[in-house]
């Protein structure tokens, strides 16, 4: 198959692949407004007033209104593996028409990294049931993809002297999973601040009934996700900085040179690392631990987005063009 093939097929997988996010986008978007009206009929079905005044439950059920909300995740489910699939496919074959591991560019690091985000999704879904995140994974992924087709979007070319070694592979291949956990990680941190909020009005033992609030797990729950999945992310990002200043020294001579890039991957490192230690310190392992896990993700953005963009740096051969 010529190049000019493959670069139409890899193309076509990636437009593939976010028409059907934007189909999964639209299933999670109704299983979030299904459950909203269930929520609200089953409080009004089990709650009934006695005659003194108090609320006493009874045991009917609203089951009927329960299955359209179940059945628009399950249906976004499946829509976001094969949104997966056609993505996986795309980066692949986009690697096999450059000829290299497809991450010389901001264009393939992106589609990759939306890859790495839909990856580690799925793969926490395969353990606890998070069907009810998958909006909140849908829509940045949708965001990054448009940006990488719109404004990053560039030929595959030969690789610059610096990027051809084997250490391309595992220091990228780190950071794309770490973009995955990363993402997953503040918008769990994010939610758990808007349930908090909402809790906190409420008298204890009773739920939010809020649009957003009773469509999502308690707190300390949400809390304990983030917690686990940066405690999984966290090792991997200092490898991964490890990696690059091992990769800098059989490149450029130095294992560390404060490049606008090395400087804010190890600002995300800080961050992470006072998330961690907030984690772990009575006072802040709360609302202000999910506050530094938000704060160390949009350090990240500025780490990939912002340094590409804005800063004269060594890492310049990884932005808009090759």
């Amino acid at each position: 198959m010529n190049p000019e093939s493959l670069a139409q097929l890899s193309n076509m997988a990636i437009y593939s692949s976010m028409l059907t996010l934007a189909m999964a986008m639209v299933a999670f978007a109704a299983s979030f407004a299904n459950g909203q009206r269930r929520s609200a009929l089953v409080v009004a079905q089990e709650s009934t007033m006695s005659a003194g005044g108090t609320a006493v439950l009874t045991k009917q059920k609203s089951k009927p209104t329960e299955e359209p909300g179940r059945r628009a995740a399950n249906i976004g489910l499946s829509l976001t593996w094969l949104a997966f699939i056609l993505l996986l496919a795309g980066v692949v074959l986009r690697g096999i028409w450059a000829g290299r591991a497809p991450w010389g560019n901001m264009y393939e690091f992106s589609i990759t990294a939306a890859l790495g985000i839909l990856g580690v999704y799925l793969f926490m879904n395969l353990r606890v049931d998070l069907r009810w995140l998958g909006l909140f994974i849908v829509i940045p992924v949708l965001l990054t993809l448009g940006m990488a087709v719109t404004v990053l979007y560039t030929e595959a070319a030969q690789l610059v002297p610096a990027l051809k070694s084997y250490w391309l592979v595992i220091h990228v291949l780190a950071a794309i999973i770490c973009s995955g956990a990363f993402t997953l990680a503040a918008a769990t941190a994010g939610l758990s601040l808007i349930r908090d909020r909402a809790e906190r009005k409420l008298p204890p033992g009773t739920s939010p009934t809020g649009p957003l609030s009773s469509r999502i797990p308690d707190a300390e729950r949400l809390r304990t996700i983030t917690n686990r999945v940066l405690a999984f992310a966290f090792p991997l990002w200092t490898f991964a900085v490890v990696a690059g200043a091992i990769w800098a020294e059989n490149a450029w001579g130095r294992y560390w040179g404060w490049d606008p890039k090395e400087t804010w991957a190890f600002i995300t490192w800080v961050v992470y690392a006072a998330y961690l230690h907030a984690r772990s310190t009575a006072g802040w392992r709360k609302n202000k631990a999910s506050w530094i896990a938000l704060a160390g993700w949009v350090v990240f953005l500025i780490n990939y987005f912002g340094v590409n963009f804005l800063a004269s740096s060594l890492h310049s051969y990884a932005g808009v063009s090759s």
